[in-house]
């Protein structure tokens, strides 16, 4: 219980939670110093020195004491205290509350041992923040004492809670800039690294601690690795599309000019086998050669709805959602491709698709749903897998090998998003949403 009301009340940032710890040692030692030695160590300088003034008050008040009348007694009193710095009035003009105000910590042990070590202390006034006055009985009546406040407390006890506040600021600032300066390489190191995994290429250069420069080395070392892995394919598989394409099509033109009437099944089983490579390339290109760009995504969504309609098939556009951001950064090829898979899905499944575009905070969602079959929920994340063939969900007519749903997932997961599947709820079928950052 107490370990996760920690972990949700801990910032959430690197750079916060190193400042967190060095910001509660430099507290902890302030409140450590404040009480243990400014409060302690200024109570027993103040008890000292109060100690030295009681043997002149016992002086004081022996000598008031042992004079026959009060004029003498007066006098006495007066004598002594001028080059004691003290002031006197005998009789005490009226009599003298004990005032200890409640913070002044000091005060009150330097109140504490004059009444210990004057029996016939009356009161001690400290109303005065500079003064301090006592009285005493005597038998020429009440003595009234006054003196410096100065004489019995150490002078400023707060420019050590000043020095000691000033210096862990200083100590903290300083903290703070070394520790953000060695953060920055780690920010810039993740934001690269975010970057790349939406399909993006930002210009990185590894700096910072000896760590942090092998993390970014190693970080450049992957990225140049997977870029000619990706390269390398790509014209391998151009290749490939050149030399199967070529013989199918031979094989096509072949059997249509054949006068056979089993030859128009062979065309179709050929067309199937095209349609069936066409797939495999397009799974196993991905975004391959699709640089990313700067495009708005409203004209893209329509353009493909439009292609669908001019070909007759039923295709809806819904209204737009949200402010359109103008153009947002992605590969508009591969959206196109995944737009297009999903609609074609939709109809092959469905007699009507209809088409939708979200803008939000952090997330643009494209949904495509139709009036099919639909998938059950405890198999939809099947439907997500490569060569996943769902024939108890979907309908089997249109030729295929389940890769569909894959490469727009594959593509969702270059944007730096996802693909849900569910159920739609005005159209009764699938619903697919493609989720992509901003």
């Amino acid at each position: 219980m107490i370990r996760q009301w920690l972990h949700d009340r801990m910032p959430r940032s690197l750079i916060a939670r190193v400042a967190l710890i060095l910001v509660l040692p430099v507290v902890t030692l302030q409140l450590v110093v404040s009480i243990a030695f400014v409060q302690r160590y200024y109570e027993d300088v103040t008890r000292q020195m109060t100690h030295a003034l009681l043997l002149e008050l016992r002086f004081l008040g022996e000598a008031v004491a042992a004079a026959p009348d009060r004029p003498t007694a007066l006098a006495y009193a007066t004598s002594i205290a001028a080059p004691l710095e003290l002031d006197v009035a005998l009789p005490a003009p009226a009599p003298l509350a004990e005032i200890l105000p409640r913070w002044d910590l000091a005060g009150r042990a330097m109140a504490e041992t004059l009444h210990e070590g004057l029996p016939d202390l009356r009161a001690v006034d400290l109303s005065e923040p500079r003064r301090v006055a006592i009285q005493m009985a005597t038998p020429q009546g009440d003595l009234r004492v006054g003196f410096s406040r100065r004489r019995v407390a150490a002078t400023n006890p707060h420019q050590l809670l000043v020095l000691t506040g000033v210096l862990g600021a200083l100590t903290t600032a300083v903290s703070y800039l070394v520790l953000r300066n060695q953060v920055r390489p780690i920010q810039r190191l993740a934001r690269a690294a975010t970057a790349y995994g939406r399909g993006r290429i930002l210009p990185f250069r590894p700096s910072g601690a000896l760590e942090v420069r092998a993390a970014g080395t190693a970080f450049l070392d992957m990225r140049a690795r997977i870029e000619r892995q990706s390269q390398a394919r790509t014209a391998m598989l151009a290749g490939i599309s050149h030399d199967l394409r070529t013989p199918l099509t031979r094989l096509r033109l072949g059997l249509t000019l054949l006068d056979d009437p089993e030859a128009e099944d062979l065309v179709r089983d050929v067309d199937d086998m095209a349609r069936m490579i066409d797939a495999f390339l397009d799974f196993a290109r991905g975004d391959a050669g699709d640089a990313p760009e700067a495009a708005r995504l409203p004209p893209l969504v329509r353009e493909v709805v439009e292609d669908f309609r001019r070909t007759g098939h039923a295709v809806a556009l819904a209204p737009l959602e949200g402010a359109d951001p103008g153009p947002v950064p992605l590969r508009p090829l591969a959206i196109r491709r995944a737009l297009e898979n999903l609609i074609g899905n939709a109809l092959a499944h469905g007699t009507r698709a209809r088409v939708g575009l979200a803008f939000g905070d952090r997330s643009i969602r494209l949904t495509v749903e139709d009036d099919g079959p639909g998938i059950p929920p405890d198999r939809r994340e099947e439907a997500l897998r490569p060569f996943a063939r769902l024939d108890a969900a979907r309908n089997q007519d249109r030729p295929g090998v389940g890769l569909g749903l894959a490469i727009v997932a594959d593509i969702a997961r270059t944007h730096g998003g996802t693909l849900r599947l569910g159920e739609s709820a005005d159209l009764g079928g699938l619903r697919a949403d493609l989720v992509i950052a901003r």
